[in-house]
């Protein structure tokens, strides 16, 4: 179920190689939440140990080692190096079935169990739909005909957009013909996908910067009023004005912009939106920007929650040109074949940086129906920064 060690999106090597030189001996844990609580199969908990057990055969190719290279130069040659001699090591990963109930944890060094998030919950999503006999409603036909539909609206509205929808797909061959589709149909309006080994195979950009745990990271370990400022700071060390999309609601997006001062604001080519109002967003986004003086027609907003086209379409009428925009589309694209997606997340919970102290993570969306974390943790970090 999951073809290459690229079979992953690009977020998780930029940030590997962000905590390689980082954060070389942080610990983590990993783990699984399903939003919706879905009863799965009898003997789901053991067929997904075989597939995890099965990744451990994945390597870099050379061909694979040779396109990291030539498409993705903000990341050095000595962490590809370090992918090429990377194995998935099952034994970090703990799955267990209780009846119906899937409890799955991933823990070790950070470095490694990073690549783990992304591949994991593709499995999972596409073993499900394996296990419970569901399959497409929607024929091939349909589907391509579904894709290039999307694809033409969007271009025809000069919409810039990529694929998101590696985590939850139905399938890696549904998602593959979507972004084949995309790629033919979309122009130049279709940017990418995250999933690099299908930007690889279909000769388009991997997109990706950071996601929540890089943040959540710094909160557990140096404090939350410092954690958005250390998380830039440290991104900038690293890329040194590569990938420079931040995210901004890992505990809110009020406090993120007490840090996002003029001289983050320059560096950083735009923000991204993935909790709350999306309108709402834009506002405040564009308000900060010209509080700094700065023209907000050089910036860029990526949305990337929960998008569909009808969402996609309201939301570009409502920013109406005022700020560059970009939509990053998942589950919609890629499991858009006419059954229920999963719900389900892959979250940090709790860090150490030398192994002997460990730390409880939390994440403060705008939405506070994705909050994570222990409720005294959660409460803690809002009475730290404030929020109401």
């Amino acid at each position: 179920m999951v073809h290459s060690i690229l079979d992953n999106d690009l977020y998780k090597l930029s940030m590997g190689y962000a905590v390689f030189k980082k954060f070389p001996e942080a610990k983590v844990e990993y783990t699984f939440i399903d939003r919706d609580d879905v009863d799965y199969p009898r003997g789901f908990g053991d067929e997904l140990r075989k597939r995890v057990s099965n990744m451990r055969l994945l390597k870099l190719t050379p061909e694979e080692k040779k396109y990291l290279l030539d498409k993705c130069k903000y990341i050095p040659q000595t962490y590809i190096d370090f992918l090429e001699g990377y194995r998935y090591d099952p034994s970090e990963v703990g799955i267990v079935q209780t009846d119906t109930k899937l409890s799955i944890k991933a823990s070790g060094s950070w470095y490694k169990t990073i690549m783990w998030e992304v591949p994991l919950m593709a499995t999972i999503s596409e073993l499900y739909f394996e296990m419970t006999g569901q399959k497409p409603t929607k024929t091939i036909a349909e589907r391509h005909s579904n894709n290039i539909e999307k694809a033409t609206i969007l271009k025809m509205n000069n919409i810039q957009f990529a694929d998101f929808g590696t985590r939850r797909r139905y399938s890696y061959a549904t998602q593959f013909d979507m972004v084949r589709d995309m790629s033919a149909y979309g122009g130049d309006m279709f940017m990418g996908t995250s999933n690099i080994h299908m930007a690889m195979l279909t000769g388009r950009a991997p997109i990706g910067t950071h996601a929540h745990e890089w943040f959540m990271v710094h909160g557990a370990l140096y404090g939350y009023k410092m954690a958005n400022l250390m998380a830039l700071d440290n991104w900038i060390d690293v890329y040194r004005g590569d990938l420079g999309i931040a995210l901004t609601d890992t505990f809110t997006t009020d406090v993120f912009l007490r840090s996002f001062d003029k001289m983050h604001a320059k560096l950083f080519d735009g923000v991204r939106h993935d909790s709350g109002c999306p309108k709402e967003f834009a506002e405040k986004i564009i308000a900060h920007y010209l509080k700094l003086g700065i023209d907000p027609k050089t910036k860029t907003i990526v949305y990337s929650d929960g998008l569909n086209i009808a969402k996609t379409l309201d939301i570009d009428k409502y920013v109406n040109r005022r700020i560059k925009t970009s939509y990053g589309i998942g589950t919609n694209f890629s499991n858009d074949v006419g059954v229920k997606p999963l719900n389900i997340v892959i979250k940090i919970t709790s860090c150490s940086l030398f192994g002997d102290v460990w730390y409880d993570t939390v994440k403060l969306p705008d939405n506070v129906g994705k909050n994570t974390g222990k409720k005294e943790e959660v409460e803690l970090a809002k009475r730290i920064l404030n929020i109401k």
